[in-house]
Protein backbone atom coordinates (compact mmCIF):
# COMPACT_ATOMS: atom_id res chain seq x y z
CA UNK A 1 0.00 0.00 0.00
CA UNK A 2 1.60 3.50 -0.72
CA UNK A 3 2.10 6.18 2.06
CA UNK A 4 -0.81 8.30 0.14
CA UNK A 5 -3.30 5.33 0.39
CA UNK A 6 -2.23 4.60 3.96
CA UNK A 7 -2.48 8.46 4.98
CA UNK A 8 -6.34 8.13 2.88
CA UNK A 9 -7.06 4.98 5.00
CA UNK A 10 -6.13 6.21 8.23
CA UNK A 11 -7.33 9.71 8.21
CA UNK A 12 -11.10 7.82 7.09
CA UNK A 13 -10.76 5.80 10.07
CA UNK A 14 -9.80 9.06 12.36
CA UNK A 15 -13.11 11.01 10.80
CA UNK A 16 -15.31 7.88 10.88
CA UNK A 17 -13.97 7.78 14.67
CA UNK A 18 -15.26 11.39 15.15
CA UNK A 19 -18.64 10.58 13.10
CA UNK A 20 -19.68 8.18 15.75
CA UNK A 21 -18.29 9.90 19.12
CA UNK A 22 -20.19 13.03 17.75
CA UNK A 23 -23.49 10.53 17.40
CA UNK A 24 -23.32 8.90 19.78
CA UNK A 25 -21.81 10.42 22.56
CA UNK A 26 -24.68 10.83 24.79
CA UNK A 27 -24.87 6.63 25.17
CA UNK A 28 -21.10 6.36 25.46
CA UNK A 29 -20.51 7.41 29.39
CA UNK A 30 -20.94 3.85 30.80
CA UNK A 31 -18.62 2.53 27.94
CA UNK A 32 -15.87 5.19 27.85
CA UNK A 33 -16.24 5.38 32.09
CA UNK A 34 -15.93 1.23 31.67
CA UNK A 35 -12.76 1.27 29.50
CA UNK A 36 -10.88 3.68 31.48
CA UNK A 37 -11.13 1.82 34.86
CA UNK A 38 -10.26 -1.19 33.22
CA UNK A 39 -7.20 0.66 31.88
CA UNK A 40 -6.09 1.88 35.16
CA UNK A 41 -6.88 -1.47 37.23
CA UNK A 42 -4.80 -3.09 34.28
CA UNK A 43 -1.14 -2.52 36.28
CA UNK A 44 -3.09 -4.31 39.63
CA UNK A 45 -4.29 -7.34 37.97
CA UNK A 46 -0.74 -8.13 36.21
CA UNK A 47 0.74 -7.35 39.73
CA UNK A 48 -1.87 -10.18 40.82
CA UNK A 49 -1.02 -12.46 38.11
CA UNK A 50 2.91 -12.04 38.88
CA UNK A 51 1.51 -13.63 42.75
CA UNK A 52 0.67 -16.59 40.85
CA UNK A 53 -3.79 -15.83 40.97
CA UNK A 54 -5.45 -15.97 37.88
CA UNK A 55 -7.10 -13.42 35.69
CA UNK A 56 -10.33 -14.12 36.62
CA UNK A 57 -9.81 -14.52 40.32
CA UNK A 58 -7.26 -11.22 40.24
CA UNK A 59 -10.27 -9.36 37.95
CA UNK A 60 -12.93 -10.69 40.81
CA UNK A 61 -11.04 -9.61 43.70
CA UNK A 62 -9.99 -5.95 42.16
CA UNK A 63 -13.60 -5.33 40.93
CA UNK A 64 -15.15 -6.41 44.61
CA UNK A 65 -12.86 -4.07 46.26
CA UNK A 66 -13.44 -1.04 43.92
CA UNK A 67 -17.03 -1.65 44.30
CA UNK A 68 -16.86 -1.89 47.77
CA UNK A 69 -15.21 2.05 47.50
CA UNK A 70 -17.62 3.38 45.05
CA UNK A 71 -20.48 1.95 46.96
CA UNK A 72 -19.35 3.88 50.31
CA UNK A 73 -18.59 6.52 48.57
CA UNK A 74 -22.09 6.95 46.92
CA UNK A 75 -23.65 6.36 50.54
CA UNK A 76 -21.20 8.52 52.53
CA UNK A 77 -19.34 11.38 50.07
CA UNK A 78 -22.19 11.64 47.66
CA UNK A 79 -25.24 12.77 49.85
CA UNK A 80 -23.04 14.94 51.92
CA UNK A 81 -21.79 16.87 48.40
CA UNK A 82 -24.83 17.14 46.70
CA UNK A 83 -26.60 18.69 50.31
CA UNK A 84 -23.63 21.04 50.08
CA UNK A 85 -23.86 22.04 46.38
CA UNK A 86 -27.52 22.86 46.84
CA UNK A 87 -27.06 24.61 49.98
CA UNK A 88 -24.14 26.60 48.51
CA UNK A 89 -26.24 27.17 45.61
CA UNK A 90 -29.26 28.81 47.44
CA UNK A 91 -26.93 30.64 49.69
CA UNK A 92 -24.88 32.68 47.05
CA UNK A 93 -27.64 35.42 47.44
CA UNK A 94 -26.69 36.14 50.78
CA UNK A 95 -23.17 35.98 50.33
CA UNK A 96 -23.33 38.52 47.73
CA UNK A 97 -25.05 40.87 49.85
CA UNK A 98 -23.17 40.43 52.84
CA UNK A 99 -19.90 41.03 50.66
CA UNK A 100 -21.59 43.93 49.24
CA UNK A 101 -22.33 45.24 52.45
CA UNK A 102 -18.41 44.18 53.39
CA UNK A 103 -17.26 46.73 50.57
CA UNK A 104 -19.93 49.06 51.43
CA UNK A 105 -18.41 50.00 54.89
CA UNK A 106 -15.26 49.69 53.72
CA UNK A 107 -15.39 51.92 50.88
CA UNK A 108 -17.07 54.21 53.55
CA UNK A 109 -14.12 54.06 55.63
CA UNK A 110 -12.06 54.95 53.49
CA UNK A 111 -13.78 57.74 50.92
CA UNK A 112 -16.29 59.19 53.65
CA UNK A 113 -19.04 61.08 51.71
CA UNK A 114 -17.73 60.00 48.63
CA UNK A 115 -18.72 56.71 48.85
CA UNK A 116 -22.23 57.28 47.82
CA UNK A 117 -21.38 57.04 43.77
CA UNK A 118 -19.72 53.58 44.47
CA UNK A 119 -22.28 52.40 46.54
CA UNK A 120 -25.12 52.74 43.62
CA UNK A 121 -22.84 51.06 41.28
CA UNK A 122 -21.84 48.64 43.21
CA UNK A 123 -25.66 47.85 44.57
CA UNK A 124 -26.46 47.10 40.55
CA UNK A 125 -23.67 44.57 39.87
CA UNK A 126 -24.51 42.38 43.40
CA UNK A 127 -27.86 42.82 42.30
CA UNK A 128 -27.36 41.34 38.86
CA UNK A 129 -24.85 38.90 40.38
CA UNK A 130 -27.56 37.73 42.82
CA UNK A 131 -30.21 37.68 39.82
CA UNK A 132 -27.97 35.64 38.18
CA UNK A 133 -27.12 32.96 41.07
CA UNK A 134 -30.48 32.80 42.12
CA UNK A 135 -31.13 31.49 38.11
CA UNK A 136 -28.39 29.20 38.62
CA UNK A 137 -29.12 27.26 42.17
CA UNK A 138 -32.52 26.98 40.25
CA UNK A 139 -31.25 25.86 37.08
CA UNK A 140 -29.07 23.42 39.22
CA UNK A 141 -32.15 21.81 40.71
CA UNK A 142 -34.18 21.22 37.70
CA UNK A 143 -31.06 19.41 36.13
CA UNK A 144 -30.12 17.04 39.21
CA UNK A 145 -34.40 16.30 38.97
CA UNK A 146 -34.58 15.96 35.55
CA UNK A 147 -31.64 16.68 33.70
CA UNK A 148 -29.32 14.54 31.87
CA UNK A 149 -28.38 12.19 34.65
CA UNK A 150 -32.24 11.53 35.65
CA UNK A 151 -32.75 8.23 37.53
CA UNK A 152 -32.81 5.90 34.55
CA UNK A 153 -29.66 6.71 33.25
CA UNK A 154 -27.69 7.04 36.54
CA UNK A 155 -28.92 3.42 37.31
CA UNK A 156 -27.37 2.32 33.76
CA UNK A 157 -24.69 4.74 34.57
CA UNK A 158 -24.24 2.11 38.00
CA UNK A 159 -24.89 -1.20 36.48
CA UNK A 160 -23.66 -1.30 32.88
CA UNK A 161 -20.03 0.74 33.77
CA UNK A 162 -18.92 -1.97 36.32
CA UNK A 163 -19.98 -4.92 33.72
CA UNK A 164 -17.98 -3.42 31.14
CA UNK A 165 -15.04 -2.86 33.17
CA UNK A 166 -15.19 -6.01 34.46
CA UNK A 167 -14.63 -7.89 30.72
CA UNK A 168 -12.53 -5.13 29.58
CA UNK A 169 -10.09 -5.82 32.40
CA UNK A 170 -10.24 -9.72 32.49
CA UNK A 171 -9.82 -9.70 28.63
CA UNK A 172 -7.21 -6.28 28.28
CA UNK A 173 -4.07 -8.59 27.83
CA UNK A 174 -5.89 -10.68 24.58
CA UNK A 175 -7.54 -7.74 23.26
CA UNK A 176 -3.93 -5.69 23.23
CA UNK A 177 -2.44 -8.99 21.75
CA UNK A 178 -5.15 -9.14 19.12
CA UNK A 179 -4.38 -5.37 17.92
CA UNK A 180 -1.17 -5.80 17.78
CA UNK A 181 -1.74 -8.96 15.50
CA UNK A 182 -3.55 -7.08 13.35
CA UNK A 183 -1.01 -3.86 12.64
CA UNK A 184 0.71 -3.86 9.09
CA UNK A 185 3.40 -6.32 8.96
CA UNK A 186 5.90 -3.47 7.15
CA UNK A 187 4.86 -1.04 9.81
CA UNK A 188 4.18 -3.05 13.15
CA UNK A 189 7.42 -2.45 14.87
CA UNK A 190 6.89 1.42 14.50
CA UNK A 191 3.25 1.82 15.45
CA UNK A 192 3.92 -0.61 18.61
CA UNK A 193 6.60 1.72 19.83
CA UNK A 194 4.19 4.54 18.96
CA UNK A 195 1.43 2.60 21.14
CA UNK A 196 4.04 2.14 23.89
CA UNK A 197 4.91 6.08 23.77
CA UNK A 198 1.24 6.68 23.84
CA UNK A 199 0.40 4.62 26.89
CA UNK A 200 3.57 6.01 28.95
CA UNK A 201 2.23 9.62 28.38
CA UNK A 202 -1.45 8.48 29.23
CA UNK A 203 -0.44 6.14 32.41
CA UNK A 204 1.52 9.22 33.65
CA UNK A 205 -0.49 11.59 33.27
CA UNK A 206 -3.87 9.82 34.28
CA UNK A 207 -2.61 7.20 36.81
CA UNK A 208 0.06 9.50 38.13
CA UNK A 209 -2.38 12.49 38.25
CA UNK A 210 -5.41 10.85 39.85
CA UNK A 211 -3.38 9.89 42.29
CA UNK A 212 -2.14 13.26 43.14
CA UNK A 213 -5.53 15.03 42.63
CA UNK A 214 -7.00 11.98 45.59
CA UNK A 215 -4.06 13.11 47.99
CA UNK A 216 -4.10 17.11 46.94
CA UNK A 217 -8.17 16.66 47.50
CA UNK A 218 -7.92 14.52 50.84
CA UNK A 219 -5.61 17.89 51.94
CA UNK A 220 -7.73 20.34 51.35
CA UNK A 221 -10.60 18.60 53.08
CA UNK A 222 -9.14 17.96 55.76
CA UNK A 223 -7.32 21.55 56.21
CA UNK A 224 -10.59 23.11 55.19
CA UNK A 225 -12.55 20.90 57.63
CA UNK A 226 -10.27 21.30 60.36
CA UNK A 227 -10.32 25.24 60.23
CA UNK A 228 -14.28 25.01 60.29
CA UNK A 229 -15.06 26.28 57.12
CA UNK A 230 -18.38 26.44 55.31
CA UNK A 231 -19.04 23.76 52.68
CA UNK A 232 -15.85 22.52 53.38
CA UNK A 233 -15.84 19.16 51.64
CA UNK A 234 -17.16 20.08 48.87
CA UNK A 235 -14.76 23.20 48.19
CA UNK A 236 -11.84 20.85 48.86
CA UNK A 237 -12.47 17.63 47.29
CA UNK A 238 -13.32 20.21 43.86
CA UNK A 239 -10.44 22.31 44.00
CA UNK A 240 -8.48 19.11 43.99
CA UNK A 241 -10.25 17.60 41.38
CA UNK A 242 -10.22 20.00 39.29
CA UNK A 243 -6.73 20.89 39.57
CA UNK A 244 -5.76 18.75 36.52
CA UNK A 245 -6.72 21.54 34.81
CA UNK A 246 -3.30 23.77 35.16
CA UNK A 247 -4.08 26.77 37.15
CA UNK A 248 -7.79 26.44 37.56
CA UNK A 249 -8.07 24.08 40.60
CA UNK A 250 -5.75 26.58 43.13
CA UNK A 251 -8.28 29.57 41.02
CA UNK A 252 -11.24 28.07 41.93
CA UNK A 253 -9.88 26.69 45.42
CA UNK A 254 -9.26 31.17 46.15
CA UNK A 255 -12.28 32.27 44.73
CA UNK A 256 -14.37 30.08 45.99
CA UNK A 257 -12.88 29.57 49.55
CA UNK A 258 -12.00 32.72 49.65
CA UNK A 259 -15.50 34.18 49.35
CA UNK A 260 -17.11 31.97 51.56
CA UNK A 261 -14.49 32.42 54.45
CA UNK A 262 -14.71 36.18 54.27
CA UNK A 263 -17.91 35.91 54.73
CA UNK A 264 -18.15 33.64 57.35
CA UNK A 265 -14.65 34.96 59.66
CA UNK A 266 -14.39 38.74 58.67
CA UNK A 267 -13.40 40.61 60.64
CA UNK A 268 -11.32 37.88 61.91
CA UNK A 269 -8.89 38.12 58.90
CA UNK A 270 -6.24 35.37 60.57
CA UNK A 271 -9.05 32.52 59.55
CA UNK A 272 -8.88 34.19 56.07
CA UNK A 273 -5.62 33.99 55.78
CA UNK A 274 -5.40 30.21 57.43
CA UNK A 275 -8.01 29.28 54.42
CA UNK A 276 -5.72 30.76 51.43
CA UNK A 277 -2.76 29.44 53.02
CA UNK A 278 -4.09 25.69 52.94
CA UNK A 279 -4.18 26.14 49.17
CA UNK A 280 -0.59 27.61 49.02
CA UNK A 281 0.79 24.56 51.05
CA UNK A 282 -1.16 22.58 48.83
CA UNK A 283 0.44 24.09 45.70
CA UNK A 284 3.35 23.84 47.29
CA UNK A 285 3.00 20.01 48.40
CA UNK A 286 1.83 19.29 44.71
CA UNK A 287 4.40 21.16 42.69
CA UNK A 288 7.20 20.24 44.49
CA UNK A 289 7.01 16.97 45.94
CA UNK A 290 3.62 15.29 44.42
CA UNK A 291 3.91 15.59 41.07
CA UNK A 292 8.15 14.98 40.94
CA UNK A 293 7.57 11.78 42.61
CA UNK A 294 4.58 10.17 41.43
CA UNK A 295 4.27 12.15 37.70
CA UNK A 296 7.62 12.24 37.19
CA UNK A 297 9.12 13.93 33.86
CA UNK A 298 7.49 11.05 31.57
CA UNK A 299 4.26 13.52 30.63
CA UNK A 300 4.42 15.48 28.21
CA UNK A 301 1.94 17.97 27.64
CA UNK A 302 1.97 21.22 27.41
CA UNK A 303 -0.80 23.19 29.83
CA UNK A 304 -1.98 25.23 26.83
CA UNK A 305 -2.23 22.19 24.95
CA UNK A 306 -3.97 20.39 27.13
CA UNK A 307 -6.07 23.19 28.69
CA UNK A 308 -6.96 23.82 24.53
CA UNK A 309 -8.13 19.75 24.13
CA UNK A 310 -10.15 19.93 27.18
CA UNK A 311 -11.96 23.66 25.85
CA UNK A 312 -12.23 21.96 22.27
CA UNK A 313 -13.49 18.09 23.30
CA UNK A 314 -15.96 19.38 25.90
CA UNK A 315 -17.30 21.68 23.75
CA UNK A 316 -17.87 19.14 21.06
CA UNK A 317 -19.02 16.34 22.56
CA UNK A 318 -19.61 17.42 26.24
CA UNK A 319 -18.63 15.41 29.44
CA UNK A 320 -17.77 12.33 27.11
CA UNK A 321 -15.17 14.81 25.41
CA UNK A 322 -13.55 15.36 28.80
CA UNK A 323 -13.20 12.16 29.37
CA UNK A 324 -11.21 11.35 25.83
CA UNK A 325 -9.94 14.92 25.79
CA UNK A 326 -6.01 13.54 27.58
CA UNK A 327 -5.63 10.73 25.67
CA UNK A 328 -6.48 11.92 22.43
CA UNK A 329 -4.15 15.23 23.07
CA UNK A 330 -1.43 12.50 24.25
CA UNK A 331 -2.09 10.21 21.16
CA UNK A 332 -1.92 13.64 18.99
CA UNK A 333 1.81 14.57 21.05
CA UNK A 334 3.22 11.78 20.44
CA UNK A 335 2.36 11.45 16.60
CA UNK A 336 3.23 15.11 16.18
CA UNK A 337 6.61 14.04 17.79
CA UNK A 338 6.94 10.89 15.52
CA UNK A 339 6.30 13.22 12.52
CA UNK A 340 8.87 15.75 13.52
CA UNK A 341 11.62 13.08 13.83
CA UNK A 342 10.84 11.72 10.16
CA UNK A 343 10.87 15.06 8.64
CA UNK A 344 13.99 15.94 10.62
CA UNK A 345 15.81 12.82 9.29
CA UNK A 346 14.35 13.68 5.71
CA UNK A 347 15.37 15.05 2.40
CA UNK A 348 12.81 17.62 3.07
CA UNK A 349 14.21 19.13 5.85
CA UNK A 350 17.93 18.57 5.38
CA UNK A 351 18.14 19.02 1.58
CA UNK A 352 19.45 16.72 -0.93
CA UNK A 353 23.17 15.74 -0.70
CA UNK A 354 25.63 16.99 -3.21
CA UNK A 355 27.92 14.56 -5.26
CA UNK A 356 31.55 14.84 -4.53
CA UNK A 357 33.49 15.51 -7.37
CA UNK A 358 36.08 12.77 -8.38
CA UNK A 359 40.19 13.89 -8.26
CA UNK A 360 41.45 13.36 -11.57
CA UNK A 361 44.51 11.41 -10.70
CA UNK A 362 48.22 13.21 -11.57
CA UNK A 363 49.81 12.44 -14.83
CA UNK A 364 52.89 10.09 -13.36
CA UNK A 365 55.95 12.47 -14.38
Amino acid sequence: MSISRQTLFWASALVVLLLIVAVLHEILLPFILGAAIAYLLDPLADWLEGLGLSRLLATVLIMLLFSLVVIIGLIVVLPLLVEQLVDLATRMPEYLQSLRDLAINTLKGWFGDKWLTAKLQLDGTIKELAQKATGWAGGLLTSVLSGGLAVVNFIALLVITPVVAFYLLLDWDRMMQHISDWLPRDHADAIRQIGRDIDEVISGFVRGQFTVLMILGLFYVIGLTLIGLNFGLLIGLGAGLVSFIPFVGPVVGFVVGGTVAVVQFWPDWHWVAAVIGVFLVGQAIEGNILSPMIVGDRVRLHPVWLMFALFVFGYLFGFVGMLLAVPVAAAIGVLVRFGLQLYLKSSLYQGEAKPKRKKKPRPVQ
